[in-house]
């Protein structure tokens, strides 16, 4: 199954809510559940490209 963000991505995305983007408004501007957010926080929270 192909995965629609790569690991860089994900990132990405969780470094912008870090930036202060509200996490509701995030999820609707990359088409992602709040769930999914949450996960990925979980798995890469405080990880940094460099690290994957």
């Amino acid at each position: 199954m192909k995965k629609r963000f790569t690991e860089e991505q994900i990132i990405g995305i969780l470094k912008e809510a870090e930036a202060g983007l509200k996490v509701t408004e995030l999820c609707r501007k990359h088409g992602i559940s709040d769930a999914t957010y949450y996960n990925w926080k979980a798995k890469f929270g405080g990880m940094t490209v460099s690290d994957v």
